[in-house]
Parts: structure tokens; sequence; C-alpha cells
């Protein structure tokens, strides 16, 4: 079953449970996945919906953080129970010693050795770490790993 299919799914469930919140997170989620497929003229895969779902959880963390620096607790828990219900839906997190692993991989495949390389390194890591890593932690260990 694919990601999209499983998430209609989950909002169908969602509908006949009531739960409105998580209704609300799933449709908003579906309506951005659908704006991406008009978009781009074309159904995305499992890959496509994991890209749509990433930009979504980092709009909610932002905006969570905005809220609750501004004392609006109720609109950063609301920001933060639709994340848990994102996160379901995203591949399981690499730990640091697998990006590690993979960092290096990558090195030695592109041979990049000097922070001017940072680009053809992070394009190569972006393909395989997609979904699976933060890619702000991923640059921030290839620029320690291409300056030490």
């Amino acid at each position: 079953m694919s990601l999209k299919v499983q998430i209609q799914d989950d909002m169908k469930a969602a509908m006949r449970a009531r739960d409105s919140e998580r209704l609300s997170a799933l449709r908003f989620l579906l309506a951005n996945i659908k704006q991406k497929e008009v978009d781009s003229q074309a159904e995305l895969d499992d890959a496509g919906v994991t890209a749509v779902i990433e930009k979504q959880l980092k709009q909610r963390k932002d905006s969570a953080k905005q809220y609750a620096d501004a004392g609006r607790t109720d609109l950063a828990d609301k920001e933060n129970f639709e994340i848990t219900v994102l996160e379901a839906y995203m591949p399981e997190q690499m730990s640091e010693a697998d990006i590690d692993a993979a960092i290096a991989r990558a090195m030695a495949e592109t041979g990049a050795k000097a922070p001017a390389d940072m680009g053809k390194l992070m394009g190569k890591l972006k393909g395989d770490l997609a979904g699976k890593a933060d890619m702000g932690a991923v640059s921030a260990r290839v620029k320690q790993a291409l300056a030490g």
C-alpha cells in the first residue's frame, strides 16, 4: 500500500472516529499532496509524499516554536499534535553513527576532501538520506567532516 493511500485510509478512520484534530491534520496534508501533484502534473510516489510531509513538519516545528515563544501554548500544543500525526508517516530516522557512515561512504565515492566539495557531497547525500535524517544536521556534520 502506498503512503498516500495509507494517509487517505487513516483520514477515513479519523472521520469515522470523529477525531476532528487528527482529521484536520490529515486533510491539510492531503491537500498539500494534491497541490504538489497539480503543480508537477504527475502523481507523487512515496518519496514525493515523504518530501511533502518533511516540508509540513518543518513548517509545523517553526510555528510551534514561534507560538511557544509568544506565550500561545494553546496554538503551540495544536502544532505539536499535528507534528506527532505527521511523524507517524515518516520513515525511521537514522542514528548518528549511520549518518556518519553514510557521509564517509559518500566522501569516498565522490572524492570530496575540502569544504569546496560540500555541494557535490550534499547532492549525493540528499538522495541517499532524504526522509531518513534531518538534512540540516547532516549538513553540519558534513562541514565538520570536510573541515577536519
